[in-house]
């Protein structure tokens, strides 16, 4: 009897597969084959350099209004945005529109209690002091059984399990030292090697102009201060079409659209998510969204929702009540990806288009 019970299980969930894809119906959410990912943007719990600005009590309550969302996931990634170290020399020239940032290791422990599984250092901080800041965070991130990814010549790709599935993680950004995604051939080669380690394939870019705005999707290349900062619509839909599953970015730090495209889910940036000093966080820049979305075991978008949080100076990001960040990225999407196969409503739920 268990027999012909799973023969008809297996059966349905071939003939649902099969309609899905010939209708262009949405996939349906089975029982244990569903993985939930929460998805964040920018990160840089403080810093002691060039001064010393660290949040209250080292950073305890940091994230403490997210953990809820971030620690229900099965996997809950973001992107560092600068080192983890407590030394050397920065590598940034000291003008008005260079940055470094130097967070102490000791906050390494608040990334693994926040609920972080994998964290991007493809960035245009992470090299902030140079290999030896690039090695002290990678230490401090293994510490904490935390994967990462990005850095030439580094770790090209993690892989997490979860679910008997093994989801492949990889990252790319814009600077000579990160694997580059306007490098479509690094791109192309990263994820058709990933696709013999992993069964879903997860890819975070640090790309995009930056600025208030710049929130807006445009179409083509994208340049910020002379510097290619990629064609992202080109370069999500080419990770897609490559076999990736999830694609997620940040960097301009302000939010921007989602869509699903192919039955797969692109975020084009998440903004800053826990940057409690030396990035503003004026207006929309204060946004603070974990994006939580559901995928079948085939990598297959199911259903999301956009969590807003808003950013407070010091104190890192906190519910946001009126739910800025959905409606801000509800109006996006609407606007800039208006052929997404999904739609965002007023409380920041992601669902698929009915046709």
């Amino acid at each position: 009897m268990k027999r012909i019970h799973l023969l008809i299980t297996i059966v349905a969930g071939w003939l649902s597969a099969c309609f899905s894809h010939i209708y262009g119906m949405p996939p349906t959410e089975a029982a244990g084959d569903t993985i939930t990912l929460a998805m964040v943007g920018d990160i840089m719990m403080g810093t002691t350099y060039p001064d010393t600005l660290l949040p209250y009590k080292d950073g305890a309550f940091l994230f403490r209004d997210t953990k809820q969302v971030l620690r229900r996931a099965d996997i809950a990634l973001g992107n560092l945005e600068g080192p983890l170290c407590d030394g050397g020399k920065s590598t940034k020239k000291d003008t008005l529109n260079n940055y470094a940032f130097r967070t102490p290791t000791s906050f390494a422990p608040l990334l693994r209690d926040a609920g972080f599984d994998f964290l991007s250092m493809a960035n245009n901080h992470a090299n902030d002091f140079g290999e030896e800041g690039i090695l002290s965070t990678e230490q401090a991130l293994h510490g904490q059984g935390i994967k990462y990814a990005g850095v030439k010549g580094r770790f090209e790709a993690a892989v997490i399990k979860r679910k008997g599935k093994r989801i492949g993680i990889c990252a790319f950004g814009h600077n000579p030292y990160t694997l580059r995604h306007t490098d479509l051939q690094t791109v192309k080669r990263v994820i058709l090697a990933l696709q013999n380690r992993a069964d879903i394939i997860v890819v975070s870019f640090h790309g995009g102009a930056e600025g208030r705005t710049r929130s807006h999707l445009p179409y083509g290349k994208e340049e910020f201060f002379k510097e290619n900062r990629g064609s992202l619509r080109e370069l999500a839909h080419y990770c897609i079409d490559l076999g990736a599953d999830v694609v997620y970015g940040h960097g301009p730090h302000v939010v921007r659209c989602v869509e699903v495209y192919k039955g797969r889910f692109i975020a084009y940036s998440l903004g800053n998510f826990c940057t409690p000093y030396g990035i503003s966080l004026k207006g929309i820049s204060g946004q603070a969204p974990v994006v939580e979305i559901k995928i079948n075991g085939e990598g297959q978008f199911l259903s999301g929702r956009i969590h807003s949080f808003v950013q407070r100076r010091g104190l890192g990001p906190r519910w946001d009540k009126n739910k800025g960040a959905a409606r801000q990225m509800k109006m996006l999407s609407e606007a800039d990806v208006p052929a997404s196969s999904a739609a965002i409503d007023h409380q920041g739920n992601i669902r698929m288009k009915r046709r």
